[in-house]
């Protein structure tokens, strides 16, 4: 032995962030937040950055030092509702044990959130959409969404005739087309066709609906 430490003693130890990190963090969520809660009260087209400088009480040379354009500022609250999308995605995995019980408990609290949150965000969405896409495809976020839908359905009663990747796309795909129907459409009735797709999905991911066909 040659007293050394060992080799994971000698990692460095991430230090917590310093003064002037936490408060940069807290300007740049207040300037997100006061964009959020414009949006919802005037609309995306109608809100300026001057509105969100003034709500959020900074000059405006102090927003584009954090977000260089009002798409990285979508992006940014983009991010924020991935983040909320994961956690959508965690809850309903502990509400429920069996896949179908996730899925349905899924897109009926997706519904339910999203009609909560009123027509305007229905137009935050659709900028946030048109963002991504412009955006050049997000490749790290892309795989991490796919990871967790993963994670979401991963389970023993899931269908063994079929890769989880082909799964894992046909309810992101679900999902996928829901949100921007009701982004994009008057009137969509999202929670109806919730309800519906996540009753098919179930069906689709754990083979039950094929499981009483063959035992018809």
């Amino acid at each position: 032995m040659n007293g050394l430490p060992p080799a994971e003693l000698k990692q460095p130890v991430e230090q917590p962030p310093g003064r002037r990190e936490r408060n940069k963090a807290r300007l740049r969520q207040s300037l997100i937040e006061a964009a959020i809660e414009l949006f919802d009260s005037r609309g995306v087209a109608e809100t300026t950055v001057a509105d969100v400088c003034e709500r959020a009480d900074v000059s405006e040379k102090t927003f584009f030092n954090y977000f260089p354009s009002r798409a990285q500022l979508l992006r940014a609250i983009a991010d924020q509702s991935l983040e909320e999308l994961f956690a959508q995605l965690d809850a309903a995995r502990e509400q429920s044990r069996d896949t179908a019980g996730r899925v349905r408990v899924f897109f009926d609290n997706l519904a339910e959130a999203a009609e909560q949150r009123g027509p305007l965000r229905r137009e935050l969405l659709s900028e946030m959409i048109h963002s991504g896409h412009d955006d050049g495809g997000r490749g790290e976020q892309a795989r991490r969404l796919h990871d967790a839908f993963a994670a979401f359905l991963r389970g023993d009663d899931l269908r063994s005739d079929r890769e989880l990747d082909s799964l894992v796309e046909l309810v992101m795909g679900a999902f996928y087309v829901l949100m921007f129907n009701w982004a994009n459409l008057d009137d969509y009735p999202l929670r109806r066709q919730a309800v519906a797709v996540a009753e098919l999905l179930a069906e689709s991911v754990t083979g039950t609906r094929l499981l009483k066909t063959e035992g018809e």
